[in-house]
């Protein structure tokens, strides 16, 4: 059987729906690139911090170990250890307490810490500075990448409780301005710079209270200083107003943020925080960092941390 000759008409026909093809494929790839890159390229990963289950309480002021331990059971990512929580900060007992986080395929992924930069006394804030880079050295023996820094406060209110009844505010040192305390607290992180980028910690300034008690102070601080080891742990706690405003300010200096949940009631306070609505706003500033649960509710840890852990996961998935 003879072939059939195409014709001219043919050969049109048959390049036309090449191209249309290669077209239409092509419009296909690029749309289907388009929404691939409008999702997030991965989802933050959910710690705990050993205060969900101390909270300063004394019927739970667990080990770090034994909070290390629960966080596995119940299905964490990471913890993140509070400072003032640790009775011993030998090495042994710091490679004891990263060797339990490995066995249990845990990330020891911050630490929280307390300092104080807001004094006129140099004495006082060098004593603040050297305390800090000694912390930055206990997150480095660990393998910790970040740890939490405070602007510390003016202390004219001396009990926490009553700073907490007067939502954190507290009158500035008789004789002294705010500007005065700003640069306080930006030369003592300043000197801590140089320890920080040794050990390869990042600093993370928190929102929590004294300077910091907003986000534009915090913000003020961070822009002052210029080093990509000083950035922001963002607390969605310790906003008590202008809440949402205040978290997109701070979220695109966020290398950790620290998640706050009620249940049962606050200590000090209850804050409705819709956290579909801070996934958002951390998502819009392509954060992949952790979100590390901070449970300050009066309900037991028992029940109260797994369903904070379910509600933080539907959030950020």
């Amino acid at each position: 059987m003879s072939e059939r000759k195409l014709s001219r008409r043919d050969l049109i026909a048959s390049s036309a729906a090449g191209t249309l093809a290669v077209v239409g494929g092509a419009g296909f790839d690029s749309a289907q690139a388009a929404e691939e890159k409008k999702q997030p390229s991965r989802t933050p990963r959910i710690a705990t911090s050993t205060y969900s289950y101390w909270r300063y309480r004394p019927d739970s002021k667990l080990s770090i170990v034994d909070c290390i331990d629960l966080a596995a059971e119940a299905g964490f990512d990471g913890v993140e250890v509070l400072h003032v929580q640790m009775t011993d900060e030998s090495n042994s007992a710091l490679q004891a307490i990263k060797q339990r986080a490995f066995r249990n395929g845990l990330d020891l992924c911050g630490f929280s810490t307390h300092q104080s930069f807001v004094s006129p006394d140099p004495e006082k804030r060098k004593e603040n500075v050297e305390k800090t880079k000694h912390q930055i050295e206990l997150a480095y023996a660990m393998g910790i990448p970040t740890i939490r820094v405070n602007t510390g406060r003016w202390g004219t209110i001396g009990s926490f409780d009553d700073l907490m009844a007067n939502k954190g505010i507290e009158p500035i040192l008789d004789g002294y301005t705010e500007d005065e305390g700003f640069k306080w607290v930006i030369d003592s992180l300043e000197q801590c710079l140089k320890k920080a980028e040794e050990c390869g910690v990042v600093l993370g300034l928190e929102n929590h209270w004294g300077l910091g008690r907003n986000a534009e102070g915090v913000v003020r601080i961070i822009d002052a200083i210029q080093s990509p080891w000083l950035r922001a742990t963002l607390d969605t706690g310790n906003f008590l107003e202008r809440q949402y405003e205040q978290y997109e300010i701070l979220a695109p200096y966020a290398v950790f943020v620290q998640a706050k949940t009620y249940y049962g009631g606050g200590t000090w306070y209850t804050i409705d925080i819709d956290y579909d609505r801070v996934a958002e706003i951390l998502r819009s500033v392509d954060y992949h960092g952790y979100i590390s649960l901070e449970f300050e509710g009066q309900e037991g840890h028992e029940s109260a941390i797994p369903k904070s852990l379910n509600m933080l996961r539907r959030a950020f998935s």
